[in-house]
């Protein structure tokens, strides 16, 4: 029979693997210098605007739709904020960058996961929806971080 976790213990957990996927490896399920933020560091303007293949998105693209599911997170279980969303603009519109491009779309990002890591800090209500909706951003990211390394194998030979 299993124990049941204080919400510390569980915002422990999620703060662990939310920096772990975006910025320091604790070895959880990352090698060291695989996080989002260094990851990203690694890649150019121009690598950023490169469809990796024929019909798939450019990092760019990537990148984008990453903050963008955070900050619809923040919409919708922070300031519950229900309003429809439109998940196929960013890969509709977001291809080619300039380095200042570039170098904003991951300002922009590190501050999006600043804020819902600030929020998480700070949430004292753990209930099965926010816990949900908290993991979802933590999978999320780490998917498309999944994304981003596969394409660059593609995209530095």
């Amino acid at each position: 029979m299993s124990t049941p976790i204080e919400p510390q213990q569980f915002k422990n957990v999620l703060l662990n693997l939310l920096d772990e996927a975006f910025d320091t490896c604790h070895g959880d399920f990352l090698d060291p210098d695989n996080g989002l933020f260094y990851t990203l560091e690694t890649v150019t303007a121009e690598e950023a605007s490169i469809p990796v293949g024929g019909r798939c998105a450019s990092l760019a693209a990537q990148v984008t739709h990453v903050t963008f599911y955070i900050e619809t997170f923040e919409q919708r279980t922070i300031r519950h904020d229900d309003h429809p969303v439109d998940w196929g603009e960013v890969w509709r519109t977001v291809e080619k960058v300039t380095p200042a491009e570039w170098d904003a779309l991951k300002a922009k990002l590190r501050q999006a996961y600043q804020r819902v890591d600030k929020f998480f800090r700070e949430n004292e209500t753990w209930n099965q929806n926010a816990m949900e909706d908290s993991l979802s951003v933590v999978v999320h990211s780490v998917y498309h971080l999944g994304e981003i390394r596969q394409a660059l194998c593609t995209l530095k030979l």
